[in-house]
């Protein structure tokens, strides 16, 4: 049984902020949410040191902050064979799962997994992936995730060259007529948000602009700078 939020969807106008708790203070994990609780999603990056070469947290960590929080749990799975934990990752309270393209060799069955758990499917692209990996899933997906860094570390460099692919996404969407996130991960900044929302995203996921420093300021900034 699912026990997260349920997603109130305003359409893709809609600017939302994902934090990514990944740059968040783990000694007091519960004060860092607190502080974002302005923002619509938390963004939750779940790493097993095999499909990217870093280790995070798993459904436990989820399931502990699950009634700390009302937001939206962004779940972004870098891990290999995604649809042996899908099951776990909905139980513990997330309400988008989000694979990488790259880690399956069947996207449309772990697609399927993913719906069969009651939450809502994000397939996610690195960053030399093309939109063509994902293309023909539209139909049955929620969320499109874009990263403009390499997956794995939070503080990289956004990738300029990956713009084209937000805006190549966002015209596909637009073309079917469904209401489809677009996220983009990665040196999220007041700097580079303006770009990616004209480029067609509506959900930005930045962590280390959000968390380092003054937590109110810097979501200010990074709202004001895509008004």
């Amino acid at each position: 049984m699912k026990i997260g939020v349920n997603i109130m969807r305003s359409g893709k106008d809609k600017i939302k902020i994902a934090p990514s708790i990944l740059s968040a203070d783990f000694s007091c994990l519960e004060d860092s949410i607190k502080a974002v609780k302005s923002t619509e999603w938390l963004h939750l990056d779940v790493m097993d040191g095999h499909f990217v070469p870093n280790i995070t947290f798993g459904p436990c960590v989820i399931k502990s902050i699950r009634e700390k929080s009302d937001h939206v749990f962004d779940t972004h799975l870098m891990i290999s064979e995604p649809e042996k934990y899908a099951e776990e990752f909905a139980e513990a309270g997330s309400d988008i799962i989000t694979f990488h393209a790259e880690a399956v060799d069947d996207p449309k069955s772990v697609i399927e997994e993913i719906e069969n758990c009651g939450v809502q499917v994000g397939v996610s692209l690195k960053p030399d992936t093309p939109f063509d990996a994902v293309r023909e899933y539209l139909p049955s997906l929620d969320l499109i995730l874009i990263m403009t860094v390499e997956p794995g570390f939070s503080g990289q460099s956004f990738m300029q060259e990956v713009v084209p692919k937000i805006k190549e996404a966002r015209e596909a969407v637009d073309e079917i007529e469904k209401d489809i996130d677009i996220s983009v991960d990665g040196g999220i900044s007041p700097k580079t948000a303006p770009q990616v929302v004209e480029n067609g995203s509506n959900v930005l996921v930045s962590g280390s602009s959000v968390f380092k420093g003054d937590v109110d300021k810097n979501l200010k900034e990074l709202r004001d700078s895509v008004k």
